[in-house]
């Protein structure tokens, strides 16, 4: 996740100013509506030492009434709450009805830094997020808001902060030995903060992801984007939206999250003599790893996710030519059935998981849920936001029983995606392919764009991570989607060997 951000972005003088200006007239009157309706907002500052999360709380509150806002530095435990669960000293910090709480640092803490100076057991990591994902949950469904950022830092830059700080004798004090190893340990740290933001960022309390290296940037990011969150909770209470609100076109708005897609190279293209030359040499491997997957009995489950026409049949085709087909299993899912409906959603793909030793290839998967049923509101808001947590369960399941998961999103531009509709519609063999449904799909595809980067963002895990294939050029794409399945089969199979765990 952190990868993907870009620490380049900077926002002008000039710029700024107007917006910081209008962000604040806003949220000045958003407080006044929290209060008049009596919504809790808790807003939760996490990241780098010297990322500027006091400056921004300062500027913040600068604007707002002191009576209904309360600033909450956290610092280590007492003796006194150390008796307790963990999380008890936030239950008492929490914000009442009508108020905003900004917490300066908060239970994320005992995941971050505690885990960096081992006072915490690496094994009670998961239960404490757990617990961490439930108490936010509990806040959420009892009406309150939360927003949730990490202000990220290049490792040069938290030098660059923490040096000018411990040179200015009005800043010295604030920067503590813990800051410092940091900076020392960046990518422990980071590697701790990658895992922490990626299983707690959930459908009732996600993460806000904020480029950090230019103030201004940060400063603008973080409150459109609180704006934004006090908006949408108020919006679902149906209540009216002040008129000093003016929420600007997304077109206008700071990124709120990384664009995956935006990232992915499609100008990558194989010539057709490496491309034959490399295809062949893959599918023979992958033959061999064959009789290595049945003879460890490892199981291996492929998900093909992407754009319509993005050229998933023709990868999968590739990959099962030299199979032994009595070891692999090739499952395509539209749309459920009655009968599916009658059951939770991930029932029906649970039934054709591919057993010991063999492989299943998904055509479409659960994905579904956050993805053509988001958009198409087949799901609710509520049920797509909650499958976030479900389905990285559902997966935890999977690779704890020693699968190996590998999840597709073939990449295409829009005029790739045009070009080849229209080919479909020329040719009598693959008219077929090419529905009223797709060119529905192609007129949303910003909103599409919109759920695959959240579904991305979401549940690409260290165990389960997306792989987004650039399948502009077909052979590429067929190629590079072997040669991935060939690299996870492999790594786990080197695991099993060294006796390491399968998890």
């Amino acid at each position: 996740m952190l990868n993907t951000l870009d620490l380049k972005r900077t926002l002008a003088k000039d710029t700024y100013k107007e917006q910081l200006e209008e962000l604040m007239q806003q949220l000045r009157s958003l407080q006044n509506a929290c209060w008049q309706h009596q919504l809790p907002v808790t807003v939760v500052l996490e990241g780098w030492a010297a990322a500027g999360k006091g400056a921004l709380v300062k500027k913040m509150t600068n604007y707002m009434d002191p009576r209904g806002f309360s600033v909450l530095p956290i610092f280590e435990p007492s003796a006194r709450e150390k008796q307790y669960p963990f999380l008890w000293r936030f239950w008492h910090k929490l914000p009442a009805k009508g108020s905003i709480a900004f917490f300066y640092h908060s239970w994320y803490t005992h995941v971050l830094e505690d885990r960096l100076f081992e006072r915490l057991d690496p094994v009670e990591v998961p239960l404490v997020t757990r617990e961490i994902n439930a108490f936010e949950r509990q806040l959420v469904d009892d009406g309150m808001a939360i927003a949730k950022f990490w202000i990220h830092l290049s490792q040069k830059e938290l030098k660059k902060r923490l040096k000018s700080a411990e040179a200015d004798e009005l800043e010295a004090w604030r920067v503590r030995p813990e800051d410092w190893q940091q900076a020392k340990n960046y990518k422990e740290y980071r590697h701790l903060a990658e895992e922490m933001l990626i299983y707690s960022s959930t459908g009732a309390a996600p993460w806000i992801l904020v480029e950090g290296n230019d103030y201004r940037w940060s400063e603008i990011k973080v409150l459109s984007q609180l704006v934004a969150t006090i908006v949408e909770a108020l919006d679902r209470r149906k209540i009216t939206i002040p008129e000093a609100v003016h929420i600007r076109p997304q077109s206008q708005l700071l990124p709120t999250e990384p664009d995956f897609l935006a990232k992915v190279d499609l100008s990558l293209e194989l010539e057709d003599k490496d491309y034959k030359k490399r295809l062949r040499a893959a599918q023979i491997k992958l033959r061999q790893l064959q009789l290595k997957i049945h003879q460890e009995k490892l199981p291996v489950l492929l998900l093909f996710e992407g754009w319509d026409a993005a050229g998933k049949g023709g990868a999968i085709k590739r990959l099962t030519d030299v199979l032994d087909p009595r070891s692999y299993k090739v499952d395509a899912f539209g749309a459920p059935t009655e009968e599916e409906n009658r059951y939770h959603y991930l029932w029906r793909f649970s039934r054709h998981l591919p057993g010991m030793g063999t492989i299943g290839i998904f055509d479409r998967s659960w994905y579904g849920r956050v993805l053509v049923e988001r958009v198409e509101g087949f799901a609710t808001e509520t049920e797509w936001k909650r499958a976030y947590r479900e389905i990285n369960e559902f997966e935890a399941q999977l690779i704890h029983k020693g699968y190996v998961l590998v999840k597709f999103w073939l990449h295409i531009d829009p005029d790739e995606q045009l070009k080849r509709f229209e080919q479909r519609q020329d040719n009598i063999f693959k008219k077929y392919k090419l529905t009223d449904e797709d060119w529905r799909n192609r007129e949303k595809w910003d909103q599409y764009a919109v759920a695959i980067n959240q579904a991305i963002a979401r549940t690409s895990t260290p165990a389960a991570p997306w792989t987004i294939v650039p399948a502009n050029d077909k052979l590429y794409a067929r190629v590079f989607v072997i040669e991935t399945v060939i690299e996870a089969i492999e790594y786990k199979l080197k695991r099993l060997k060294n006796g390491e765990a399968i998890v």
